[in-house]
């Protein structure tokens, strides 16, 4: 059977003929859609690394929901868009992660005994969280985003720094639990586990520098094998999906959009310090309710999302 590009709107529909299967029945990506795709790419790294400069978090609550509207107008199929998300939002701050970790490892911040106890059951929960992304429906990639963004909200529109589950982690088996939980919810979500570890060690009287610093390492031990997770879990997609450009190699490899990866980096790391500036000029609780709304605001997208869909 022989593939003759057709462009419908924003996809490339297949039109087979007969024929024999050649490198010559590789789909032909439109100059006109990669161009467009190319922009808009620019834009969404802008956007993400302003925000992440302002909200000091570089990973999945920021990423996610930009790339989601984005690839929603470039026509991805429903059933990849949300882990197309979520495996290039892994891939996008697996260098990020890298070099924060050195630095404050460098300065001796990191809290090695607690990255120690979780490492394993964190890695444990990474590969389960792919196995989960590659069978499970897109709903619940939305499920987990819109429960973990409004908890989060709420912790950080009305928590007080006096709440506390204790004065220090325990020692048994539940520490480890909550190693495998933050693996697969990250892995699920697209973000380096910042968002679960901070909230954790916080709560148990951690200060907020080491809680940081120390999260730093857990976004290492989840974007790497979380990136080459999603490699695995979306490799069936460009077969099954051959009118979506967007899936096609050489521009995505499995779940991971290696012209969003590549064209979103530069322009965050730009435009983050931006961020940076006008979050200096915000008082820390200005931030906290902020990033709160944010939060609120895109979960919201999401739970409408899986109503309206």
């Amino acid at each position: 059977m022989h593939c003759e590009g057709v462009i419908v709107g924003r996809s490339r529909k297949c039109v087979y003929s007969a024929g024999t299967a050649s490198g010559d029945d590789m789909p032909q990506l439109p100059l006109a859609e990669l161009i467009e795709l190319a922009i808009a790419l620019i834009a969404v790294g802008a956007l993400a690394g302003f925000l992440a400069g302002l909200f000091g978090v570089g990973g999945g609550a920021i990423l996610v929901p930009v790339l989601y509207e984005l690839f929603r107008i470039m026509d991805v199929p429903l059933e990849a868009r949300m882990p197309l998300c979520v495996g290039t939002s892994l891939a996008i701050i697996m260098p990020t992660a890298i070099r924060s970790y050195l630095a404050h490892r460098n300065h001796g911040s990191v809290d090695m005994n607690i990255l120690r106890k979780w490492a394993i059951p964190v890695l444990i929960g990474v590969v389960l969280g792919s196995v989960i992304a590659r069978y499970a429906p897109e709903r619940v990639f939305k499920y987990v985003f819109v429960a973990v963004a409004w908890s989060a909200a709420f912790r950080l529109i009305v928590g007080r720094d006096s709440w506390r589950i204790g004065d220090d982690f325990p020692a048994g088996p539940l520490m480890r639990i909550y190693g495998l939980i933050i693996g697969i919810l990250s892995t699920l979500m697209g973000i380096g586990g910042g968002l679960f570890s901070n909230l954790l060690m916080t709560l148990y009287g951690k200060p907020i520098h080491k809680s940081v610093a120390t999260s730093s390492g857990l976004a290492v031990l989840i974007s790497i094998p979380g990136t080459i997770g999603y490699i695995y879990a979306g490799w069936p997609a460009a077969a099954k999906f051959p009118a979506s450009t967007i899936l096609q190699f050489p521009l995505a490899i499995g779940y991971i959009s290696l012209i969003g990866a590549i064209m979103v980096m530069p322009t965050s790391l730009l435009t983050a310090p931006f961020g940076v500036k006008a979050a200096h000029a915000m008082s820390k609780r200005t931030l906290e309710i902020a990033f709160g709304l944010y939060l609120l605001i895109m979960g919201s997208r999401f739970a409408i999302a899986l109503v309206y869909k």
